[in-house]
């Protein structure tokens, strides 16, 4: 395939950036779409130029690095992660347009490289479990009704990947920060800091200057993991029940 991409392009975080046109020929319909920017990277460097620089880590749709809008939508047209879309998504001689997050939370670092540390600092504000050190504990020491243990697993399946912020209007992480509430507010063992846990984590959420969630869904729609939208309703009956209880 012969494709027309269309590429944010900016230097430093403190640079002004602007969208680049390149025509990129040889494009096997069998290609990820990182080893389409690959194969871009490689024309470039063979001509003199300064490569596109992306985010990418296990390219098994696990680590949620490859975080890209490509045509308006966050990881592209199918529901997956950018490293696990591959070309034949795409017709010979279409015109692709690839752009970094956009989100205030999320600035650019270069390219189409984004900090995401906001997410990092959400979890250390509250996403972890108080546990004794030593062996580990025997498995069934800690009985858990199988429909919360299933959907404690089921959303502990967000990879912190942003989508769910780039793709709503409101820029907000709710999405995100529901999975993780959900996903430790539902086991035995996250039930000590669970009331300090939504307070923390919310509180967090705001300072990072994340958006309020106004139920538009765009977050469920683009996340490649397909967390429901109702780990949010599971977030605002904590945090409701935790101001509630003074904490």
């Amino acid at each position: 395939m012969k494709l027309t991409l269309k590429i944010w392009r900016q230097e430093n975080a403190a640079a002004q950036g602007a969208m680049r046109t390149y025509e990129l020929d040889g494009v096997s319909s069998d290609m990820s779409f990182l080893e389409m920017l690959d194969l871009l990277n490689e024309q470039l460097v063979t001509g003199g130029e300064e490569p596109v620089a992306f985010d990418s880590d296990c390219r098994e749709g696990i680590c949620g690095m490859c975080s890209l809008m490509i045509n308006g939508e966050a990881h592209g047209p199918e529901v997956t992660t950018t490293c696990q879309l591959h070309m034949r998504s795409f017709s010979d001689g279409d015109t692709i347009t690839i752009e970094p997050w956009r989100a205030e939370p999320f600035p650019v670092i270069k390219d189409l490289v984004v900090d995401r540390s906001a997410f990092d600092r959400i979890i250390q504000s509250g996403g972890f479990i108080s546990a004794n050190t030593g062996s580990a504990p025997e498995a069934n020491s800690v009985p858990a009704p199988r429909d919360k243990a299933m959907r404690a697993f089921n959303v502990a399946t967000c990879i912190g990947c942003g989508a769910c912020v780039a793709a709503c209007p409101n820029g907000s992480a709710s999405l995100f920060l529901g999975a993780k509430i959900t996903h430790l507010g539902e086991l035995p063992q996250g039930q000590p800091e669970r009331w300090t846990r939504v307070v923390d984590m919310v509180g967090q959420h705001d300072h990072e200057g994340f958006g309020g969630c106004t139920n538009i869904g765009e977050c469920a729609s683009a996340c490649p993991k397909e967390i429901p939208l109702d780990v949010i309703s599971q977030l605002n009956k904590d945090l409701r029940t935790a101001l509630k209880n003074g904490h």
